[in-house]
């Protein structure tokens, strides 16, 4: 088949690959406009454009997939279908009208199952056990659509997001590609999604971030995987910002949960530190947890042992937030 592959970010670049290896020709790719990123905050090409590029594959960047132009070319490219993974922009009816088999979505989560824009940190950050990833036919409604293919992934007790991601964009560009293929051949059919278990996994900004330590050690704990490494979990000393990189949950005096593994650790207030000679700990709502990477604004990542070496407390205590 004739393809147009929608997608943007580096999540989406193994879908794109796994494209340009298989049967069927990606004549072109939409991506989002050139933005400003990184700590110099240049603007920028794409992941997904950057691959497109040195591919030879026509590149289009839509601000809006509705703008007249835009659907022209896309009529006049004559897509078969339309894959797209991670593209970040709505389309509207016009341009799902395009392609005879529509446009085919990688979605990371095995749906009904949060539908959104990020799905996998929302299933580390609700303590899933297992996700997945689907593909799907768009419509109108958001994620909704009937489904072609589902496979699972075990969450492991360590992802982080980026963690997570990275196998799921892998296995889901086989996922997508087999889906094609079933397209293409007659013997693959969508299946309607359940209306039961429908669960909704918005846009995690710098705000959701900001960890409160009042909650209980495995909250901040999948708060923190789930944040990595976008859009980056935070605090707060002196009132100036922390980021933080994964802890781990240490099993504290008095009650401890039975999911929490790790040393015996004194109890401590919420946001207070104890530095050790080679360790931070932190304390939470419930037992402490022992502060990993971490980088104080402006200044480069380190261990948390080597930040609190360069913060000259004397007898005072250190209480984050």
């Amino acid at each position: 088949m004739r393809l147009v592959f929608a997608g943007t970010p580096a999540a989406a670049v193994a879908s794109l690959d796994a494209l340009l290896k298989s049967r069927h020709e990606v004549v072109a790719v939409v991506t989002r406009p050139d933005a400003k990123a990184g700590r110099g905050q240049k603007v920028g090409q794409s992941p997904v454009a950057k691959r497109a590029a040195e591919a030879g594959i026509e590149v289009l960047r839509p601000v809006k997939p509705s703008e007249p132009e835009f659907l022209a070319r896309v009529r006049q490219i004559g897509p078969d279908c339309c894959p797209v993974t991670a593209y970040g922009a709505l389309l509207t009816q016009a341009a799902l009208d395009i392609p005879p088999h529509g446009w085919v979505n990688l979605h990371f989560s095995v749906l009904p199952a949060w539908r959104g824009a990020a799905p996998v940190q929302h299933a580390i950050l609700h303590g899933d056990d297992v996700t997945g990833a689907s593909t799907f036919r768009i419509v109108r409604e958001l994620d909704a659509g009937p489904v072609f293919g589902v496979l699972t992934e075990p969450i492991r007790r360590s992802d982080t997001a980026g963690d997570l991601l990275d196998r799921l964009s892998t296995a889901g560009a086989e996922l997508l590609v087999a889906t094609l293929d079933g397209i293409e051949s007659g013997e693959l059919e969508a299946r309607e999604q359940s209306a039961d278990g429908v669960s909704l996994a918005p846009k995690i900004t710098p705000a959701d971030a900001e960890i409160d330590w009042r909650r209980p050690a495995i909250a901040i704990d999948r708060q923190i995987r789930a944040c990595t490494p976008e859009p980056g979990a935070w605090t707060q000393l002196d009132g100036l910002r922390v980021k933080l990189w994964p802890v781990t949950v240490l099993g504290g005096l008095g009650g401890v949960p039975a999911d929490t593994t790790g040393p015996e650790s004194p109890p401590l207030a919420a946001g207070q530190l104890l530095v050790l000679r080679n360790r931070v700990l932190a304390g939470t709502g419930s037992s402490p947890v022992e502060l990993g990477d971490v980088q104080p604004n402006g200044k480069r990542r380190m261990s948390a042992a080597d930040w609190a070496r360069g913060l000259h407390s004397g007898s005072r205590a250190l209480v984050l937030g």
